[in-house]
């Protein structure tokens, strides 16, 4: 099938704006006859339900949770990016726009991103008009800080808080459409299908999680903003609840699957620990900023951290890649720990871990200053320490906070152990310019969509990202198709698509449920994610993706055949419910696996040990590879590939330095 992406001619600076200025309407009359599902209340969700209910549709916006409030991207810690340039330090909207593309290793959609970027500046405005409390300077204006791929500092944060203020925003901006009657929400709600009516989406089928009851609801248009597929792996730092259900049975449907592969392992995390796990903890991107890397330069080296003179520290980013130091982006930092852990200059008890210190600019850059400010002239290391200590926290402090109740260990007398772990996915639902996937009137905002960061999203790059899709992009784009709705009515739930659908949704529920088996849920997620991390983690290989798939395959058998889920169907039931959701990783985890397995190159988060420089950076193939794959669903283990081929005509492709 070939791939639409409806980018708009011209200049890519205007072609946003002139797509706003020719783009079909829908009158406020007309909105009012227009029903709207959005699946998910993230940043994307919340965002996009409230403003489509302030322009008037009338939508229905459903999630898992007890609450929108308790949608993963709360946990968002460091901050969102946006080319305000507020610091002059020469940021601009093609920075923005460059520094995205280059950091994704060139395999996005360039037009995509610089409608991003543009629209960057829209949402500090937004967001501070909510009242999200955004750190300022002392004169009063906002402040920024820098994160990994850049040299400038447009990153806007709260403390390293700054998902749950946003969050808080976008909430505050739906529950007032849900006063006022425009949005009707459903908590406690699961998407299991999309019901399709002569090839257009029309509706879902949800399950009301309390009662296990089914429930069929009518759209002219469904939007989700579901998030991403992490938790394919187990460990990772998304939420337990996080899945891949809604986006996948999108899939199944007939929406393409946009480069499945793409996964971000993030740098800094909380290493793992043992067995007992079942999710991992990120210390914020942000630390990288005053936090200094390093391993010992003696292999198993045993002693303790501050034991360790200056002299016998490998600040490794600072000596691989001086020009961004500890500021490279996400992979090369993920892969350079690895590299150290592997040679064996690991630490810790595991030794799967390497240091994030923050002595030295707790002392040199903050302590000094603040002895400055009052006028302490030759203060003595402990004075340093004191003052410069009071300026970390006021940054960082919930971060370290967090780590000492994990850890038991002071981050502001003994250096953080990190290592990295499973964080985002950029691969997601194939999505044109308007969002809309290949079904039609099927939309994918945020994560669960592969639209802006290509092979590896830049660190304060997702929130941005979920806010422009759903309060500046969703509005202008959803129009241009329901305009050409106005005169469908509502197709009643009783219809032969629903009915046919709820029953395919029961059907499946019922199979799982009298399989009656031996194993837990939790066991098969469990092999499953063993599977996923040591064969389509960090490293891949040929051999390796080959037995993973095969493994996959016989894991997805014995789950049909044994697996053993308590309770009954009509109640209250999690293991009900992440069984299915377990059923669907499984199938992911299978095109995953195939997906890397067909790209033989490197690139970003997606790394091919047969294809890497001497240096052991990651070796792209822009002859044979500088495409989108889009899988397209067929039957069980059988997918098409379709190819989307990118274009730039506006940033020279090169082979991704940060030295």
């Amino acid at each position: 099938m070939a791939l639409n992406s409806k980018i708009p001619q011209g200049d890519i600076d205007k072609k946003w704006t002139d797509y706003k200025g020719h783009v079909k309407l829908v009158n406020p009359a007309n909105k009012r006859k227009l029903e709207i599902i959005v699946v998910g209340t993230g940043l994307a969700g919340a965002s996009a339900a409230a403003t489509l209910g302030e322009l008037g549709y009338r939508v229905k916006v459903f999630c898992f949770q007890d609450s929108p409030r308790r949608a993963h991207s709360i946990a968002a810690q460091g901050g969102i990016n946006a080319a305000k340039n507020y610091q002059n330090d020469g940021d601009s909207v093609y920075r923005l726009f460059y520094d995205t593309v280059k950091g994704g290793d060139y395999r996005a959609r360039e037009a995509n991103v610089h409608r991003l970027a543009e629209v960057s500046v829209n949402i500090i405005d937004q967001c501070v008009a909510q009242g999200v409390p955004f750190a300022r300077e002392y004169g009063g204006f906002l402040d920024n800080r820098s994160f990994g791929g850049t040299q400038v500092k447009r990153t806007f944060y709260a403390a390293g808080q700054t998902g749950q203020q946003l969050l808080l925003g976008a909430y505050s901006a739906l529950e007032r459409q849900v006063a006022v009657g425009s949005v009707k929400q459903y908590t406690r709600h699961e998407m299991l299908d999309v019901v399709m009516v002569d090839g257009k989406a029309r509706g879902i089928i949800a399950r009301d999680l309390i009662t296990g009851k089914l429930e069929r609801h009518f759209g002219h248009a469904v939007v989700l903003a579901t998030g991403g597929y992490g938790n394919v792996f187990y460990l990772s730092t998304n939420a337990m609840g996080s899945n891949v259900t809604a986006a996948w049975k999108a899939h199944k449907q007939g929406a393409f699957f946009g480069n499945p592969c793409y996964t971000q392992i993030h740098p800094t995390c909380i290493p793992v620990s043992g067995d007992h796990q079942s999710k991992l903890t990120l210390m914020s991107e942000s630390l990288r900023n005053d936090g200094r890397i390093w391993v010992p330069k003696k292999k198993d080296d045993n002693r303790k951290p501050n034991d360790i003179p200056e002299e016998e520290r490998d600040y490794y980013l600072e000596r691989r890649y001086p020009a961004f130091g500890n500021l490279v982006p996400r992979d090369v930092a993920s892969r350079a720990a690895k590299e150290r852990c592997d040679a064996g200059y690991g630490v810790g008890t595991t030794k799967q871990a390497v240091y994030l210190d923050f002595r030295y600019n707790l002392i040199n850059k903050y302590g000094r200053t603040e002895a400055s400010k009052l006028g302490i002239e030759n203060p003595d290391e402990a004075t340093l320490i004191r003052l410069g200590k009071e300026v970390v926290k006021e940054q960082y402090g919930n971060l370290f906070e967090m780590y000492e109740k994990i850890t038991a260990e002071n981050p502001y007398e003994v250096p953080m152990r990190i290592y990295p772990a499973v964080h985002y996915t950029m691969g997601g639902l194939w999505v044109d310019y308007e969002l809309m996937t290949s079904v039609q009137g099927l939309y994918a905002l945020g994560e669960c969509n592969f639209s802006d960061h290509g092979a590896n999203r830049l660190g304060a790059s997702a929130l941005m990202q979920g806010l422009a899709d759903g309060y500046f992009v969703i509005p202008y784009t959803i129009g241009n198709y329901l305009a050409d709705e106005i005169a469908t009515k509502p197709i009643p739930t009783d219809s032969k698509e629903f009915t046919d659908a709820e029953k395919a949704v029961a059907d499946r529920i019922s199979i799982l449920m009298n399989i009656k088996g031996t194993k837990s849920v939790e066991s098969f997620h469990k092999r499953l994610g063993k599977i996923m991390w040591e064969k389509c983690g960090m490293a891949r290989n040929e051999k390796g993706l080959t037995e993973a798939i095969i493994e996959i395959q016989a894991l997805r058998k014995e789950f049909w055949s044994d697996v053993k889920i308590p309770g009954s169907i009509n109640e209250f039931n999690p293991e009900l419910d992440k069984a299915g959701r377990v059923a669907d990783f499984i199938e992911l985890g299978e095109l995953m696996c195939r997906d890397a397995l067909n790209r033989k190159e490197s690139c970003g988060g997606h790394f091919r040990e047969e294809s890497q420089t001497e240096e052991g950076e990651a070796q792209r193939d822009d002859e044979n590879f500088k495409f989108v794959s889009a899988w397209e669903y067929k039957a069980e283990s059988d997918w098409t590939l379709n190819k989307e081929e990118l274009i730039y005509e506006n940033i020279k492709i090169a082979a991704r330095s940060y030295k």
